[in-house]
């Protein structure tokens, strides 16, 4: 009984301060409830930063200098009389057209921020990544071209004005964490016997193949090319030194695939001497724990994916159906 009077005398308590605010209002000869429930002064969205640590006011303060409430003052005095307790929430959000002063102390309090967004793709070599933060006009400041492989692709979340380097020190982050959890639950016969080692060879399964299923088919072809000393002749390979990963626009030259530079793998056994490219966590997943598989080829079906052959018999066959069908289609 005691809890239900004083929820009652809370109620008129609010009832009277709401009708003093009023006359108070109507005697100053400022509009300051109908602000408040009523249309604001937006005539179109627009977008308010409320920075981390900012108060009510300050928040009020920025609210009006952006045009979304007519006073500081009568918002703060609606808000702190009528408005929920709950603390305002940081980021940038986007006020609707003519918002009331009560439905944006919502927004601050409930409302999702405006989520920005700087996707890098599965297998984008380091310096498209750089390009990619640089041409995002709301980041701000330089960054340096990442190690190559340190990124981990995804969609990254970002502040208007926020530093290019910042966001990049997540991708980073983001691919330190996940190398370690895969590793920590890869194959024990993977013939990668590092991390790095795994991201150098998953970048080249990256590069390979655009088809999800078959990416531990295609590290599984580089594996066991790996267990027999076998040259890995990935063409990405050679072109990355030429490009670092941009890509080629033209067909390898002979003197390519026979120059010497710690990439090539039509000139040298083994891996590579670093990434070609940044490789997602499918790839990677797939050169820690490959497919069952004998094969040692594979080359374009003609249909968006690969044909695999265990014998250089087999894969001749299947180059020569493969050119049978290019010149099918007067590609040859």
């Amino acid at each position: 009984m005691a809890r239900r009077r004083t929820s009652r005398k809370g109620a008129a308590v609010a009832l009277i301060v709401a009708a003093a605010l009023v006359v108070a209002a109507a005697v100053a000869g400022y509009p300051a409830w109908r602000d408040w429930y009523g249309p604001g002064p937006l005539d179109e969205a627009k977008e308010v930063t409320i920075p981390a640590g900012s108060t009510l006011a300050g928040a009020a303060r920025a609210l009006e200098k952006a045009g979304a409430i007519r006073s500081t003052t009568g918002f703060l005095r609606f808000a702190r009389h009528l408005g929920p307790s709950k603390p305002i929430r940081a980021g940038e959000f986007e006020i609707p057209v003519e918002a009331s002063g009560k439905e944006i102390l919502t927004l601050l309090q409930n409302g999702k921020t405006l989520q920005r967004l700087v996707t890098i793709p599965e297998g984008m070599p380091s310096v498209m990544v750089v390009d990619r933060l640089r041409s995002e006009p709301l980041l701000e400041g330089e960054t340096d071209v990442p190690e190559e492989g340190s990124v981990l692709p995804d969609s990254y979340s970002f502040e208007k004005g926020e530093a290019r380097a910042d966001v990049l020190d997540r991708m980073q982050a983001a691919m330190t964490k996940t190398l370690a959890e895969l590793w920590d639950k890869r194959n024990p016969t993977t013939v990668v016997t590092t991390p790095r080692e795994a991201i150098i060879l998953a970048s080249i399964v990256e590069k390979e193949t655009g088809v999800a299923s078959e990416r531990r088919l295609v590290a599984a072809v580089y594996s066991n090319r790996l267990r027999m000393g076998m040259r890995l002749q990935a063409d990405p390979t050679t072109i990355y030194p030429i490009t670092r990963g941009r890509p080629l626009g033209r067909r390898i030259r002979r003197s390519e695939l026979n120059a010497v530079n710690g990439y090539n793998t039509y000139a040298m056994a083994g891996l590579p001497q670093g990434p070609i490219a940044n490789p997602g966590r499918e790839s990677i997943a797939a050169v820690l724990d490959p497919a069952p598989s004998k094969a040692l080829y594979f080359v374009a079906s003609g249909k968006g994916g690969h044909v695999f052959a265990d014998t250089l018999a087999q894969h001749n066959s299947n180059v020569q159906k493969f050119y049978a069908l290019r010149r099918q289609r007067g590609e040859m």
